[in-house]
């Protein structure tokens, strides 16, 4: 009788004949493996030992100067219709892609060793988690996997009890920046990633797999794959409420993950409980509620910015078997980045005696990768196979004007159109130009797998008869004064916010209805403590009904680009809130006019 593993076994076999490696290795993910991997990988001057005392089991990787971010250009959807791609996406036709890769990874693994990842997204044994295999011939992203998936044996007898999983194959070439495709076939549920060594690009069970794939899987199955962190906030009554929030990148999404309670709330009970930082796959269950799970067992974070003021969680986890990759070097072998309180650099990112005339000792976008569980505020709940009941869904952006503090969505559907509508407005220190709105739906616009119109429909078609759906909110933590200054206190301070969101979850906090959603009155946010004056806060919670009804427009015309796929329901949301706002606007006109 044909092994469940047959399939897989030929793959390998098919890319080994494509690829020629000189030795293929099964990874099994144990502790040998990974000190034989990281030895080998000191040997090459992949990895640079740090401090055993201050850092023990910790590495530093530099990467080429031409490979430290993801490749949005060179990102491909391959379906068969490039209308299922949709205009969030860049689409190449599955045959030519075919064609374009395997003329990249033939013969690409000459003198190198082929490693089969088995990996498993999710808790091994949770219904929801979703199985897959990457074939690389980098170490450095085996030891990466390790950390960011169940990796190894455990993976493996699931994929051969299933006997399906998702295929990714990479290399990371010569690093060529014009040789380099990052390709997704959802209809075949496989990747190919080709020149890359940057974690988006090579650690295909990330964005690649849990995000762009999933997104696909998720749709034909009927649950949700999405670009957002889980956490958990405890009451003082020891009741936990789990949000799942989205925001595009420099909002603060790591911080919030990982929030530390003022102290007013901690001496009162109040805590917060990471179940995860950056991808949330929530599914029905027989409740009715959204049950989510973290597919990902570590973080990926970003290094610049994180220190003791902003995020001491993050910072306490990174002093033991961690990877970093391009931050600088102190002279003692202490891994450092901008944002640290601490020590001078020595290196910089790349190798250099540091000098500031050259720029930060860290690379803008150095990372960590490290286990979820040496997270000081990491949940239990993470691993729990039946995932965490979400209470409340959190979409925000970094507007400084108009949007208020925070919004409570009407329903389902209007949140749809809260999360599709959502952005930031960029800077001039980041673009050359101030106050640029960008749209970016749910977050997902670089990680939607698919048309996001079909997306839309999909997220509306979870309100149906006995759903009991998480309550949808939109937070703003980056309005600013007249001073040019964030009105808001932020990081820990924002549990505040997070308080009147549970508390309207579970039906003990009031709200005024307006025509852009349900907002708290001053008296219902508890500010007691903050330097905010109550003209700041009455600012904070200001709904702008003519600013409002541009934004509406705008919106109007978003939603427009996606064509006749966009699903009517949400098209006349938009046009039920323009509406409403027309109609605030009219008694107050009249009353100027009279």
């Amino acid at each position: 009788m044909p092994s469940s593993l047959d399939a897989l076994n030929h793959w390998v076999d098919a890319v080994a004949r494509l690829t020629t490696p000189d030795a293929i290795h099964w990874c099994d993910g144990s502790e040998e493996e990974n000190a034989m991997l990281a030895a080998r990988m000191r040997d090459s001057g992949d990895f640079i030992a740090l401090n055993p005392e201050t850092h023990p089991g910790c590495h530093l990787h530099r990467s080429s100067p031409s490979d430290v971010a993801r490749v949005e250009h060179l990102t491909f959807i391959c379906t068969r219709d490039p209308e299922d791609a949709g205009p969030n996406n860049h689409w190449m036709a599955p045959d030519e892609a075919h064609a374009k890769m395997d003329a990249l990874f033939a013969g690409c693994m000459r003198g190198r060793t082929l490693y089969v990842i088995p990996y498993c997204m999710g808790p091994i044994g949770a219904p929801n988690a979703r199985c897959g295999v990457e074939i690389t011939d980098s170490p450095y992203v085996v030891a990466n996997m390790r950390l960011m998936t169940r990796m190894g044996a455990a993976a493996l007898a699931r994929i051969e009890r299933e006997g399906h999983f998702v295929k990714g194959l990479h290399s990371t070439g010569e690093l060529d920046p014009d040789r380099r495709f990052i390709m997704h076939f959802p209809e075949e549920l496989a990747i190919q990633s080709y020149g890359s060594g940057y974690g988006g690009n090579a650690l295909l069970g990330k964005k690649c797999h849990a995000l762009r794939i999933g997104s696909w899987q998720a749709r034909q199955e009927g649950w949700l794959a999405e670009h957002m962190l889980i956490v958990g906030i405890e009451n003082p009554q020891g009741e936990t409420h789990y949000v799942a929030a989205a925001f595009p990148s420099a909002c603060g999404k790591t911080n919030l993950a990982m929030l530390i309670p003022p102290e007013r709330y901690r001496r009162a009970g109040w805590k917060v409980w990471t179940v995860g930082d950056d991808i949330c796959w929530m599914t029905p269950g027989p409740d009715g509620r959204l049950w989510a799970i973290n597919p990902e067992a570590g973080y990926f974070g970003v290094a610049p910015g994180t220190g003791k003021g902003t995020n001491p969680n993050a910072l306490a986890m990174l002093d033991r078997d961690t990877i970093f990759t391009n931050v600088g070097v102190t002279a003692d072998g202490q891994p450092w980045w901008e944002g640290l309180d601490d020590g001078t650099p020595a290196k910089d990112w790349q190798g250099r005696d540091f000098d500031p005339a050259n720029g930060p000792a860290a690379h803008a976008n150095a990372r960590f990768t490290v286990s979820a569980k040496q997270c000081p505020s990491w949940s239990p709940r993470a691993e729990d196979p039946q995932g965490v009941p979400i209470s409340a869904i959190v979409f925000g952006g970094r507007r400084p004007s108009l949007v208020p503090l925070v919004i409570e969505a009407r329903d389902w559907t209007h949140g749809v159109l809260v999360g599709a509508a959502m952005g930031s407005e960029t800077t001039a220190a980041a673009t050359g130009a101030v106050g640029v709105l960008r749209r970016d739906s749910m977050a997902m616009k670089p990680f939607c797998g698919y048309n996001f119109a079909d997306y839309f429909t999909h997220w509306l078609s979870f309100d149906k008869a006995g759903a009991k759906l998480p309550k949808i909110f939109h937070v703003n933590w980056f309005r600013k004064g007249a001073d040019g200054r964030f009105t808001w206190p932020g990081f820990g301070e924002n549990l505040r916010v997070l308080e009147w969101i549970v508390g309207r979850c579970a039906g003990t906090r009031s709200a005024r209805e307006t025509p852009i959603g349900l907002l708290p009155r001053a008296a219902d946010l508890d500010v007691e403590g903050l330097d905010l004056a109550a003209s700041d806060l009455a600012m904070l919670l200001d709904v702008d009904l003519a600013g409002w009804q541009d934004e509406l427009a705008g919106i109007g015309e978003y939603l427009e680009t996606f064509g006749p796929r966009l699903p009517a329901a949400l098209r006349r949301e938009q046009q039920r809130v323009a509406a409403a706002l027309d109609e605030e606007t009219r008694p107050r006109a009249r009353a100027a006019t009279g």
